[in-house]
Order: C-alpha cells, then structure tokens, then sequence
C-alpha cells in the first residue's frame, strides 16, 4: 500500500473526474489524502480518502490579484496563490510520508509542491490537455492583443513572483507552461484522443483514459419516473456562470406549451420563484442528478463545460452548446466539428433560433450517428478503472 497525496482546486469540473479515481485508488489498497476547499470534504470523505482543506476565499483573491483580462495575468495569479497554498499543505502534512503526488493540471501549486516534496508526480488533466508548443503558441496569439505596456508589466510580475518562489521554496519557474499546465512524467487526460484536438500529437506521457464518470457522491431529490418514457429536452449551464434568468425565461419562450418535456437545472444561486410562471411541460429544479437524466434525454442545451459535455456525448445525447467562459468556446467548437451537436452564442440568442436549431438536431440523423461514434470511443477508453491501471503501471516503472 502507498500513500498517495493528492492536491486539487475547489470547482466541479476539476473534482467530480478524480471521484472515480480516488474510489479506485482505495479499492485497490491505496492510502488517499486529499487537498482541496471545504465545500467539497463531504463528497470526498464518502470515497475513503482523508480529506485537508485550504481557505478557498484566500486562494480566490490571491488568484484575482493576478489580474483578470488576459491568460498571462491568471498564469500571474496562479503564482499570487504559492504563498496561499504551500505553507498550509506543508504545516498540515508536517511529520508524514507520501509515496507519490496526483495534482490537478491547472492548479498552480500541484507541480511546485512536487518539486518540493521531491515526490514522483501525476497530473490529472480534466480539460483539453496541451503540450508546451500548442500551448506557448496560443499564449504567443493571445498575447497579441495586449497594449506593449501592460505586457511589460504582466511580464516584470512574471519574472518577479518566479524570483520570489525559488528565494523562498528553491523550486525554479522556467515558463508560464509549468505554471499552467503542471507537467509531469504522467498526465491523465479525462478524454479520448478522438475527441482531443490534434490527439495524435501527445506522446505516450499523456493517457487518455476517457470521462471519468462515477457517482457524485450527493444527496438528490429528484423524482426520474417523471421523465422516464419521455425524452426530455435536458438545459443545464453547470454550477459556476448559471445565473442566467433571461436565458432561462428566454428557453420558456422556445419551448413551452410545446409537445417537449424539458428538465431544466437553474443552479443554487437562483430561486425558481424568480422565474416567474413555468410552463406546465418544464421541471424547474436547482440541481438534479444529471447523469440519471442524461440517460433519458434527447437532446442536451449546455454550457460547455467539460464534465458536462462529455456526460452527454457519452449517453449518446446530441448538445446545443451555449459557452460561457473559460475553455467552453474551445469544447464547443470541438463538439460542432465532430457533428456532434451546434455552437450558439449566448449574445445574440432568440427563442426562434434556439428552438429552430433543436428542431434541426432532432430531425437530422447526422447529429445521432456522430454522437454515437464518439460515445463509442469514451464508454471503450476505461474512465477511472483505466486511470488507475495507469497510475499502477507509472508506480511500477518507477519502483513506487
């Protein structure tokens, strides 16, 4: 048996993946303890694993500081959040041995922490992965579009807090692709090299297991035989930018007093009384059990995020995807290009032209038979019983 330190941020998109991992992890005789903010300790502690946690409101505005507008200022703030996260892991984890580290790909301190441990690292990958070339190639295109003042800036901040770090940690900073990506000699990558843009480029450092899709682990009062039989239209824009009551209004516009059943998830940020009348053929609810309906849904209006639109594509639920932020315009554009469903912008969104673009998915078979196809190539690729047989065979090559 290891023991195993596992260092993650505090968002759904980056926990829910690692949930099968972690069971796995346990099942096959592994000792798991578990970083991450307290708002997701029951979820984790129901897996086995001991849970530590670090101040979520510290590290949040730690990150902010970095600046908002561009990449290269979140690379700068994920750098702010070393003297955040560090000395609270090290103070919690002081006396203890750790045979290995699993650190999220896009949580700053996860290789820093590596290094400083002098522990074998893992990296567990729940979006697009990126190699240091795609991705100094997209950060050289973003840059682009920064007035030379504020890049000089962004840039003296990047020399200054990497100076910083290795005074005070001895751990040197050699790109912003380390600070952002999180390298390590094995990357987990919760998508299939199919659905990955350009997967034939990544070396055998990076597995791609498929969605790692386990049981949340949480309580949920949602009542299925309601929907059973009727194939739900299913609308979610995930957890985090779902404060949306225009939208949803706007989706009571498209599809109500249709012949549609439509299962709507508003998030917990929103009341459904703020909604007003609902239409007799949706169920408004703040979170349901998304997997359960997706088995049951025709078609699926999401956000993009990467949990999400990898749920539906693996029940084999053709998506409208509506990106909010982040990497969703990227998954978006990955989903329209595999014929997998249609990319809208939530900009210039009518009721007409969100119900005309269902009306197209539904009645085109081209739509079903794409799903279909990458859905085959996710429910093949293992998920987490696969991640973990990796995990094994990266212990056993470097005698872990």
């Amino acid at each position: 048996m290891a023991r195993v330190l596992f260092i993650n941020g505090g968002s759904e998109g980056h926990i829910n993946p690692t949930i099968g991992v972690v069971q796995e992890l346990i099942a096959r005789g592994e000792e798991v303890v578990y970083f991450t903010i307290e708002a997701f300790r029951e979820r984790i502690e129901k897996t086995g694993a001991t849970v530590r946690t670090f101040d979520d409101q510290k590290f949040i505005k730690a990150f902010i500081s970095g600046g908002r507008n561009y990449l290269s200022e979140r690379i700068n703030g994920l750098l702010h959040t070393a003297d955040i996260i560090i000395p609270s892991v090290l103070e919690q984890i002081q006396g203890e041995h750790f045979d290995y580290i699993i650190h999220d790909s896009m949580f700053g301190c996860g290789r820093l922490l590596s290094q400083i441990l002098k522990l074998p690292a893992i990296n567990s990958c729940t979006s697009f992965a990126q190699t240091e070339i795609s991705f100094e190639r997209m950060l050289e295109h973003l840059s682009q579009n920064i007035p030379t003042e504020i890049a000089k800036r962004i840039n003296n901040d990047f020399q200054n807090l990497t100076t910083k770090i290795k005074e005070k940690y001895g751990v040197e900073i050699t790109s912003p692709y380390e600070v952002f990506c999180n390298p390590a000699p094995l990357t987990i990558v919760y998508t299939t090299r199919e659905f990955q843009p350009f997967g034939e480029t990544f070396d055998e450092t990076y597995k791609f297991v498929g969605p790692s899709i386990s049981s949340r682990l949480t309580q949920e009062n949602f009542d299925l035989t309601t929907i059973k039989g009727k194939s739900p239209i299913y609308i979610s824009l995930g957890t985090v930018f779902n404060q949306a009551i225009d939208f949803y209004k706007l989706c009571f516009k498209a599809f109500g007093n249709t012949d549609h059943t439509v299962v709507m998830s508003i998030g917990k940020k929103v009341q459904i009384s703020d909604l007003g009348n609902i239409p007799k053929n949706f169920i408004v609810k703040n979170y349901v059990p998304q997997t359960e309906v997706l088995k049951h849904s025709k078609l699926f209006i999401t956000h993009g995020g990467m949990n999400s639109t990898h749920e539906g594509l693996y029940y084999e639920v053709p998506l409208i995807v509506i990106p909010q932020s982040a990497d969703q315009p990227f998954v978006a554009q990955r989903v329209a290009n595999i014929g997998a469903g249609i990319n809208l912008s939530m900009h210039s969104l009518s009721a007409d032209q969100l119900r005309e673009t269902a009306d197209q998915i539904l009645h085109n078979p081209s739509f079903l038979k794409a799903v279909g196809n990458i859905s085959e190539s996710f429910q093949k690729s293992g998920g987490y019983h696969q991640a973990v047989d990796e995990i094994f065979e990266c212990k056993s090559k470097y005698d872990i």
